[in-house]
């Protein structure tokens, strides 16, 4: 699949070692970017931020981390979604005010992150990235409230869009999500030797899971949760509003041993798996899941067919970035430099291919070709969502319209376009059940073209090159 991931967040307060569980928290959230990575540490003197290209294990040695003292730290791995790829946009940033010293990590894209720049520029704002968060710090700064709470607050309610943002002080960390609730947020706790908690916040519970931090909850949409001095303060600085969720966290971005929303990944992608089989049955020999992402789905849709389920690609887990171009003698070299067929399972059979979706169809294309010269005498192909006809806005980097297959095709002809022998999408309907939404709290514009909120920027944001999104 072509999906590009998005960021993820870690914040802890409380621990004398706050670097080094935001580097492990970083670690555990390295799917969700691996284009650059942050931490920036406070020892309630000064704060301290390490930031770089690469992979969260390529940025930061011992050396490094212990240049980041201190029992307060947060932490960025990002892919771009808002920004080019560039140093200058590696998170967190940070900033000297009359608030203090401050630095901010974020998760999600402002849909009015444009037109808030170029009113800070008008004013006379000097910016020195070309991300959206930067647009945060400089409002905070510019605040007339002297208390940091209060004009953070007043920041966030000029924001619109998708954001879970991490904040640190030199003497607290907040958190705040946005009133819609598009990308995730929950919160965890360590008790500690002589009575002390420690809390920490990520992206997913997978974090908590490798630093042994126990989950407590989510933080609401609309929420500013303060750890600091005083213990844990929860608010809520914004009116309530219908959630959105982006149900795509559950269909891909999110590590299937996490808790997303309240609900576990992993039996959300299995449900998926058991419906699609449910609403495209087909006889066959063999299920294949697409790795890593179609696994769950897949095993769903065996357990329900009855059908066999065997591993038929395998993929590489050591690929990444390379410094060859292949020669166009070598066809289809990404797609075989992360994926092996394995023709014991494939030849000769009649398979069913899980994946997770189809956004230009190129890449899924190679793959049941792939799977076809590898023996297979049928390609079934079965998604676990519904066609993806609209980009995101809210943090995910989705392509344009024009790029994407399913809005300027019909079923039959992707079908045709990535030589399969039959294609099975799940239906709307069938996400909402596997994600157990009876009350409508999920986002599905990628699916159905209607935005829950009003994209002030709408055209602007279209008309983005890919560099600044």
């Amino acid at each position: 699949m072509a999906w590009r991931e998005e960021c993820g967040v870690v914040a802890v307060y409380g621990h004398p070692e706050a670097a080094n569980l935001a580097y492990l928290g970083l670690y555990a959230l390295q799917h969700r970017g691996q284009e650059s990575a942050g931490i920036a540490a406070s020892d309630g003197r000064q704060v301290r931020c390490v930031r770089g290209m690469g992979y969260v294990a390529d940025v930061f040695s011992s050396e490094q981390l212990a240049r980041l003292p201190g029992a307060l730290a947060i932490g960025h791995t990002r892919y771009s979604t808002a920004g080019e790829s560039s140093a200058d946009n590696a998170q967190p940033f940070s900033v000297v005010c009359n608030k203090g010293h401050l630095a901010v990590a974020h998760n999600g894209n402002l849909t009015n992150g444009i037109s808030l720049r170029r009113q800070l520029e008008r004013e006379g704002s000097i910016f020195q990235s070309t991300s959206d968060t930067e647009v945060v710090l400089h409002l905070v700064a510019r605040s007339r409230e002297w208390d940091l709470a209060a004009a953070l607050r007043e920041a966030l309610l000029e924001l619109e869009g998708a954001f879970s943002m991490v904040f640190l002080a030199q003497d607290r960390v907040i958190v705040a999500r946005d009133p819609y609730g598009f990308r995730p947020m929950s919160l965890a706790q360590m008790e500690l030797s002589g009575g002390r908690t420690c809390y920490v916040f990520a992206s997913e519970s997978c974090a908590f899971d490798l630093i042994g931090a126990t989950y407590l909850s989510e933080i609401e949409p609309g929420e500013m949760v303060i750890a600091g001095p005083h213990g844990l303060v929860r608010e809520r600085y914004a009116p309530r509003r219908r959630t959105a969720f982006c149900v795509f966290e559950h269909v891909y971005f999110s590590r299937p041993d996490s808790i997303v929303f309240g609900r576990a990944v992993n039996e959300s992608r299995e449900r998926m798996g058991r419906l699609l089989a449910r609403e495209h049955p087909v006889e066959a020999d063999v299920v294949v899941p697409v790795p890593d992402s179609g696994v769950a789905a897949a095993l769903g849709y065996a357990a329900e067919s009855g059908i066999p389920f065997r591993h038929g690609l395998i993929r590489n887990h050591y690929v990444g970035r390379t410094f060859i171009e292949p020669s166009q003698a070598i066809r289809d070299f990404g797609v075989k430099l992360k994926l092996n067929p394995v023709r014991s399972v494939l030849e000769g059979k009649r398979v069913v291919l899980v994946d997770d979706s189809i956004v230009r169809g190129t890449t899924c294309r190679k793959i049941v070709r792939m799977v076809r010269q590898a023996g297979a005498r049928e390609v079934h192909l079965r998604i676990s969502c519904p066609p993806v006809i609209s980009p995101c806005f809210y943090g995910v980097d989705t392509p344009t319209k024009k790029e994407l297959i399913a809005a300027n095709s019909s079923i039959e002809e992707i079908r045709r376009f990535v030589d399969a022998d039959t294609l099975g999408y799940l239906s709307l309907a069938g996400l909402r059940e596997a994600v157990c939404d009876a009350d409508g709290d999920y986002c599905y514009a990628c699916y159905t073209g209607r935005y829950p909120t009003e994209l002030v920027n709408f055209e602007e944001l279209i008309a983005q090159p890919r560099s600044r999104r």
